[in-house]
């Protein structure tokens, strides 16, 4: 039997239909800063800034020049940790190519308290503490959270197969699956026999953004597969996995797009929503 199709879309949207009354009652406000004119990049912001005007938040986007410096986009970051009128605010990534090396330097100076993507240290590292600090938390682990919880898919004594170990994604999803007491297993580009690992998980989550890397002989029958990695081809959106073979053998699978990137953009939104609550308290 074909498996379910784990729809991010429907869950996005009943997500962001829930937060309304709290955010007629808090009116947060959004900052997106974004330097340069990536394409990817634009798409994103467009989503995020929709998902805003549905919900009744206000968001302003701060578009930067492709040659703005380190040290002047540090200046921007500063002006909206001071400004009292912004609730939480992210800076799009990818930065352009002479900004890569300041991407931490540039999370690290974001106030936690504002940092709705939940990329700082301070956010990053709560959620290794337990559900009861992931008040903040990175953006995409967290909507992989709220996805299986709407389908029912409890994590607890599964064995949870990451496949990815950024400080962004990986490495706070298997945090917070740990939070739910799976079984945890993280994997990345140096794994050796990566289909050893894939094949062992009852819950399997790949994000790395390498077209086609999960293929079916790597999944187990009736396993749950979570696609986070998503990379922009000729042929459009595609995520790490084989899906046409995968949903033969999976139990439930995510679809790119339409999967994680919905949930993305809600959990930002609820992050936004939170440090209202937050600052209110």
């Amino acid at each position: 039997m074909p498996a379910t199709i784990l729809s991010g879309k429907d869950v996005a949207a009943a997500l962001l239909d829930s937060l309304k009354p709290k955010v007629k009652e808090l009116q947060p406000h959004m900052a997106i800063v974004q330097v340069g004119d990536d394409p990817a990049s634009d798409s994103y912001i467009t989503q995020k800034r929709k998902s805003c005007e549905e919900v009744g938040i206000t968001s302003i986007h701060r578009h930067l020049a492709e040659k703005t410096t380190k040290e002047e986009l540090l200046r921007v970051v500063d002006e909206l940790n001071r400004d009292t009128t912004v609730t939480g605010f992210i800076v799009q990534l990818p930065l352009p190519a002479h900004l890569k090396s300041a991407v931490e330097e540039v999370i690290r100076a974001i106030d936690p308290a504002k940092d709705i993507d939940g990329f700082t240290p301070v956010n990053v590292g709560k959620t290794f503490l337990g559900t009861a600090f992931e008040d903040l938390p990175p953006a995409t682990p967290a909507g992989v959270i709220l996805l299986l919880e709407h389908y029912g898919i409890d994590v607890r004594g599964k064995h949870a197969v990451v496949v990815g170990h950024s400080n962004i994604t990986g490495k706070p999803l298997a945090a917070m699956l740990l939070n739910r007491n799976a079984t945890v297993t993280v994997c990345h580009k140096y794994t050796a026999d990566l289909a050893q690992f894939t094949g062992q998980a009852d819950i399997l989550c790949t994000a790395v953004g390498k077209p086609g890397l999960i293929t079916g002989d790597m999944v187990k029958p009736g396993a749950v597969v979570i696609d986070i990695g998503t990379t922009r081809t000729d042929a459009g959106l595609k995520g790490d996995v084989d899906f046409d073979a995968v949903k033969e053998i999976a139990s439930a699978i995510t679809p790119v797009p339409g999967g994680i990137g919905p949930m993305t953009v809600a959990s930002l939104i609820r992050n936004c929503v939170r440090a209202a609550e937050m600052g209110r308290g």
